[in-house]
């Protein structure tokens, strides 16, 4: 795990990143300047297309920008070898997406464990494996779900899925997480509920959020707004 710095906890440098198909060339990214303190709730709005997601995915190293760099506590991390990255992802980066990705043949409980598994060797999780169970069902009881351990995606409602999704991008305790339309496809009711979780994560546990919205209304939660425009920073 990166060791804590007085640093932003993210920096953002002069990011491109384009993509090609066939002869075209598009350009979703032109120079992106982001920092983000630590303990800090930013959302991140634009239109369809303005490269919210690509700057998250780079932020999360689910892909690499063409120029420019990402930093994490100090260390640049866009550039490290895979396995490097996988670690990070691993342990001090959370993702959330508005599909839930939850394995259907899992419960709640093993689907929130599932990270904690990928890190740890078959003997190594033996030794971890109680306290880990402890940590993935305190956060579903934490999130409502206390009485769903053991229930399958398809025995849950959309919001349920999404917290355990959530609680699953929580339980290797990263210091980052990053949530992509999170609320997309719930009701309003639910994706009140899940606001309500996250802005409870970063006022009471200090955890650093970036949250990827169209919606202002959704937005408005957050600490701060930064609005993309033909992947640029228009305002922050």
């Amino acid at each position: 795990m990166i060791e804590p710095s007085s640093l932003p906890l993210v920096q953002v440098r002069g990011v491109h990143k384009s993509y090609r198909s066939g002869d075209t060339q598009l350009d979703v990214l032109r120079g992106i300047d982001l920092d983000l303190e630590p303990g800090a709730f930013v959302a991140i709005i634009g239109q369809s297309g303005s490269g919210k997601s690509t700057l998250l995915h780079l932020m999360g190293l689910l892909d690499a920008p063409d120029a420019g760099e990402v930093h994490l506590a100090g260390e640049r991390i866009d550039n490290l070898p895979s396995a490097r990255r996988d670690r990070l992802r691993n342990t001090d980066i959370g993702m959330v997406f508005q599909a839930y990705h939850l394995l259907p043949e899992l419960n709640a409980l093993e689907n929130v464990l599932a990270p904690l598994l990928v890190r740890h060797s078959m003997a190594a999780w033996w030794r971890v494996r109680s306290e880990a169970k402890r940590r993935a069902a305190d956060l579903l009881e934490r999130f409502g779900l206390g009485g769903r351990l053991h229930h399958k995606p398809r025995q849950l409602s959309g919001g349920e899925m999404q917290r355990v999704a959530i609680a699953r991008a929580l339980v290797a305790q990263p210091r980052l997480l990053l949530a992509d339309e999170p609320t997309g496809n719930l009701d309003e009711a639910s994706g009140t509920g899940i606001l309500d979780a996250l802005c409870e994560l970063n006022r009471k546990d200090g955890l650093s959020i970036v949250l990827v919205t169209h919606d202002a209304a959704i937005a408005k939660r957050a600490d701060r707004i930064v609005r993309l425009a033909a992947g640029r920073v228009e305002t922050i």
